[in-house]
C-alpha cells in the first residue's frame, strides 16, 4: 500500500520556483521534487481564497457543489474527504499544519483523521518556551498581518513550518509500517513576511521588482483598478509604497518565505529517504491559491479571480509509476488531487468527487484529461481553455457595466491586453461563455431527478433524452434496460 504525502503551501505564485524558471526564487527542494516526478504548468485552484479552496482540495468537489465561498463557515454535514476515505480503508491519516477549514461548532475534518495539529497547538507550544509565534504577524502586530517584512527572531526549528515537519515525522514514525495518508500544510509564503534569518539572508536588499509592478491597469475591471490604487495609498503602512526600500524589502521577504517553506519540504523529503519510505510514497505539492505579491502592483491576493497569478498554482507529483523529470502543460485542477491519490493507491473509487484521476496523465499514457479549468467566486467565474482565459462578471456587479476579461495567455502571459471588448475576439468571448455555462450544467451535483419515469411512455420526441448517469441513478425495470430519462428541451 502506497503512502500519501500531500504538501500544501498558502499563497504561492506558480512561477516563483527555480524549476519553473524564475531567476530569483531559490527552491532547491521543490526543484528536487520536480526532478523526481512530474510538474504541471497549467494547474488551477477552484477558489482564489483559502477556506473554499481547501474544502475543494480535500473533498474533491467544486465550490458550487460544496457551497463554500468565504473564509469563515459552519462545518458541513456529511461532506466526505479523501483523508476520511483513506482512513476507512486501513490508513493512518493526519492533517498537520495550517488547516483553515470550516470549524463551527467543531472542525469539519477532525473526525476524518487520526492526528490533527493546527495553529493553536503550535502557538501553545511556542508560548510554552516563553516566545511568541511569528506566523500570524510581527510581535508589535500580534494576531494581525502587516505588509512589512523582516527576518524572524525565531530559528527555523521553532517556526510554524519547522514545528509542523517535526510533528509530521513523529506521526509517521509512531505508525511504524502502517501506511499513512497525510496533509502537511504550511502557512508560508503567506504573510506575515517573517522568514527565518538564514532564508532572509539568501536574497540581496536591492532585488529588481517583478516586470508587472508598474503595468498599466487601465484595461482591467473596476475592482482591480481600485485595488491597485488602494495598494498605492494604504498598503505601505510603515513606509509609503513608492519608497523603493519598502518595495524591495517586501519582495525580498516574500521570496525568503518561499525558501523557508521549501526548506521544510526538504526536511520531510530527507526523512523519507533516510527511513526508506521514499520509494513507497506518493508525494503531491500544491498551493491553495496563487498570489500577486508585487505583481501587477498589488500586495497580496485580492481581487484574485482577475489574474492567472492567483488562479494558477504550483503542482508537482512524484512517486510510484509517475513519470520522472517530466513537465506537462495539460490543464489540471486542485479538485483532481483527491481522485488521483485514490487511484494511484488502489483505493475504492470516491463517488462524491467532481475531479478526475490524473493517473493516466501522470504515467504518460494520455496527453490531457479535460478541456477547461475553472476558478469560482460566488459572483464571478474564470475559465481557462486552449490559449484563452475568460473572467465573467454579472452586469449588475459594476453598475450594469459589462466588465469582463479575456486574455490570450500564450501570447500575453502577463495579461496586459484585455481583449474582452475587442470586436475581433467576439466569437472567442462567446465561446468562453458557452463553455462556462456548459461546465456549470455538466458538473452540477444532482440530489433529486425529474421526471425519473419508469413507465416507458416518454420518448426523445416528447422532449426526453435517455442518458446514462451512473449506477446511483439506475432505475430497476424488468421490462427494459436500466436507464433514466432526463428532461431535455431539444
Amino acid at each position: 500500500m502506497k503512502n500519501i504525502l500531500f504538501l500544501l503551501s498558502d499563497q504561492h505564485h506558480a512561477d516563483h520556483m527555480g524549476c519553473a524558471g524564475h531567476p530569483l526564487a531559490k527552491t532547491p527542494n521543490l526543484d528536487r521534487l520536480a526532478a523526481m516526478g512530474t510538474r504541471f504548468t497549467e494547474a488551477y485552484t477552484q477558489n482564489p481564497i483559502c477556506l473554499p479552496s481547501r474544502v475543494s482540495l480535500l473533498s474533491g468537489q467544486y465550490c458550487h457543489n460544496h457551497g463554500f465561498y468565504g473564509n469563515h463557515a459552519t462545518a458541513p454535514d456529511n461532506l466526505p474527504s479523501f483523508l476520511g476515505h483513506f482512513r476507512e480503508n486501513g490508513y493512518r491519516t493526519a492533517l498537520i499544519g495550517k488547516a483553515h477549514l470550516p470549524d463551527q461548532p467543531d472542525l469539519w475534518i477532525r473526525d476524518h483523521v487520526d492526528c490533527f495539529l493546527d495553529s493553536p497547538e503550535y502557538s501553545q507550544w511556542i508560548r510554552s518556551k516563553d516566545k511568541k509565534p511569528d506566523h500570524l504577524g510581527l510581535p508589535e502586530f500580534e494576531g494581525k498581518h502587516t505588509p512589512d517584512a523582516r527576518p524572524s527572531e525565531l530559528p527555523f526549528e521553532e517556526s510554524f513550518e519547522g514545528w509542523s515537519v517535526s510533528k509530521a515525522i513523529e506521526f509517521i514514525e509512531k505508525g511504524e509500517d502502517t501506511p499513512f495518508c497525510m496533509e502537511l500544510s504550511f502557512n508560508r509564503p503567506h504573510h506575515a513576511l517573517t522568514p527565518a534569518r538564514e532564508f532572509w539572508d539568501l536574497y540581496p536588499d536591492d532585488l529588481p521588482m517583478p516586470d508587472t509592478w508598474d503595468q498599466d491597469p487601465s484595461g482591467r475591471p473596476p475592482h482591480f483598478r481600485n485595488m491597485v490604487d488602494y495598494t498605492a495609498e494604504h498598503q505601505g503602512f510603515i513606509e509609503p509604497r513608492n519608497n523603493a526600500s519598502w518595495q524591495s524589502r517586501n519582495w525580498k521577504g516574500y521570496l525568503a518565505c518561499i525558501s523557508h517553506m521549501d526548506h521544510a519540504i526538504g526536511r520531510i523529503l530527507d526523512f523519507l529517504e533516510a527511513s526508506g519510505r521514499m520509494d513507497n510514497t506518493i508525494i503531491v505539492y500544491s498551493s491553495d491559491h496563487g498570489a500577486y505579491h508585487h505583481n501587477h502592483g498589488i500586495f497580496e491576493k485580492a481581487p484574485g479571480i482577475c489574474s492567472n497569478a492567483v488562479c494558477r498554482v504550483p503542482f508537482i507529483w512524484s512517486g510510484g509509476s509517475i513519470q520522472k523529470a517530466a513537465t506537462s502543460d495539460a490543464l489540471v485542477e486542485n479538485v483532481d488531487i483527491a481522485p488521483s491519490v485514490g487511484d494511484l493507491a488502489g483505493m475504492p473509487p470516491m463517488d462524491w468527487v467532481d475531479g478526475v484521476s490524473l493517473k493516466p496523465l501522470l504515467e504518460g499514457t494520455i496527453g490531457s484529461v479535460k478541456e477547461e479549468a475553472v476558478t469560482e467566486n460566488v459572483r464571478s467565474k474564470a475559465i481557462r481553455w486552449d490559449n484563452w482565459r475568460l473572467v465573467h462578471y454579472p452586469r449588475n456587479l459594476f453598475g450594469n457595466e459589462d466588465a469582463g476579461e479575456l486574455y490570450d495567455i500564450v501570447a500575453d502571459p502577463n495579461e496586459a491586453n484585455n481583449l474582452y471588448h475587442s470586436p475581433e475576439h467576439r466569437l472567442i468571448r462567446e465561446e468562453g461563455r458557452r463553455r462556462l455555462l456548459e461546465w456549470l450544467i455538466r458538473t452540477q451535483r444532482i440530489r433529486c431527478y425529474h421526471p425519473g419515469s419508469t413507465n416507458g411512455r416518454h420518448t426523445a420526441q416528447d422532449g426526453f433524452l435517455p442518458v446514462d448517469l451512473g449506477p446511483e441513478f439506475e432505475i430497476k425495470d424488468a421490462n427494459r434496460k436500466q436507464e433514466v430519462w432526463r428532461l431535455n428541451y431539444l
